[in-house]
């Protein structure tokens, strides 16, 4: 029998939204299937026309999920202490600073209708269970880890956001502030004080444009076209920040994760620190599932492979079959003869592979001979293995 910590070990492992294995996958498929059950059954609950039959099937559908999602909080709660970031910590303090995380907090919020049923509540048909029902919808967020690049994007750039906001509210309250002096005589109801004069600005620098409010007055309607173009300038700045942001934050993201990839690779683990910040910069991450073909015989020769972590099987054309695992790469000679692939590609368990491409390489082997000599010999010593392998003689 394996350990404890072994066992919620690899059960932590399991349940993180970004395992990237078979079973990681069918449990991320197998949590928004519950999750959508049991949304759809509380919306479909509000009906009120609902037969009885139906209306108990439901709040059955609802109570089980409830109830999976408990025991979903609880074994994320065991398993708590196997996260990276708590490490240092007692296994105690580990549950209780994940408990009181926003992942752990949405967690405790999905399981309130359990706690309100045993309190003698009937799960939906009380309003307040409703609305922790409802609430489910949170757990969606933890199957987006783009969620937390846009809250460290706000944090990065939270000064020129700020400097935005500070223009939208100036904008908005010298329109609403023109308009209601201009506007207060003809339409004394809609602009007749500055709450409501800030209700049409907004509508209308936020160019949702309701229509319920319009200005009637020459110097109104001047007001509102310059408010108009001074929303979407306001909303474009806006845009560029938030985009600026994104793209700066996903290349650090893409560069840390290439450099976690490489360092595991023995042929780029042996260069040093500064070689090895020029080659991640040219290199891809690429992640597949196990029986997926990656590359085909006939296929152009444009890239090379270098495996991370997993395993390929390389399908000879003489029907043979080359098994390459962890730190070991592919597509060498093809890349360097410049023909057609010679052999197919195919993974045989979920596997990251990092991609480098004809022109990448040819730059790279200009700059560190020794790598491109590396390939090389590579590609030299896998030609004579094939040369053996057709005509059946050893290599003496």
């Amino acid at each position: 029998m394996a350990p404890a910590s072994s066992l919620r070990a690899r059960i932590h492992a399991l349940l993180h939204f970004t395992e990237p294995s078979d079973a990681g996958r069918r449990w991320r498929a197998l949590h928004l299937l519950v999750l959508g059950v049991g949304l759809s059954a509380v919306m479909l609950l509000s009906i009120e026309d609902l037969p009885l039959d139906a209306r108990n099937g439901l709040r059955y559908a609802i109570g089980v999920v409830a109830v999976l999602f408990f025991v979903e909080y609880v074994v994320r709660l065991w398993t708590a202490p196997e996260t990276s970031r708590y490490g240092e910590s007692s296994a105690t303090m580990a549950r209780l600073h994940w408990a009181i995380s926003l992942p752990g907090l949405i967690g405790l919020l999905a399981t309130v209708p359990v706690f309100m049923w045993l309190a003698g509540y009937r799960i939906v048909d009380s309003d307040a269970a409703s609305v922790f029902c409802v609430l489910w919808i949170l757990k969606l967020g933890m199957h987006a880890p783009a969620l937390g690049t846009l809250a460290r994007v706000v944090s990065n750039e939270r000064a020129p956001i700020a400097g935005v906001i500070v223009l939208f509210f100036i904008v908005l309250v010298i329109a609403a502030t023109a308009a209601h002096l201009l506007e207060r005589v003809r339409q004394p109801e809609a602009f007749g004080s500055l709450p409501n004069a800030l209700w049409w600005a907004v509508v209308t620098l936020t160019t949702t444009g309701y229509g319920d409010v319009v200005p009637l007055t020459v110097g109104g309607r001047m007001v509102g076209s310059v408010l108009m173009i001074s929303g979407i300038t306001v909303l474009a700045i806006m845009t560029g920040v938030l985009a600026t942001g994104f793209a700066q934050e996903e290349r650090r993201r893409e560069y840390l994760r290439v450099w976690q990839q490489v360092a595991r690779v023995p042929i780029f683990a042996a260069l040093g620190v500064v070689t090895l910040s020029e080659i991640v910069g040219k290199l891809r991450t690429r992640y597949y599932p196990s029986r997926i073909v990656i590359v085909r015989r006939g296929d152009p020769g444009d890239s090379m492979f270098f495996i991370s972590s997993g395993e390929v099987e390389v399908r000879l054309p003489n029907g043979g079959v080359v098994r390459l695992g962890e730190g070991a790469f592919f597509g060498e000679m093809a890349l360097l003869e410049r023909q057609p692939r010679s052999a197919t590609v195919a993974t045989t368990k979920p596997t990251t592979l990092l991609v480098l491409y004809a022109s990448d390489f040819y730059e790279i082997a200009s700059h560190i001979p020794a790598l491109a000599e590396a390939v090389e010999n590579e590609a030299k010593r896998r030609r004579e293995e094939n040369v053996e392998r057709t005509s059946g003689e050893p290599k003496r």
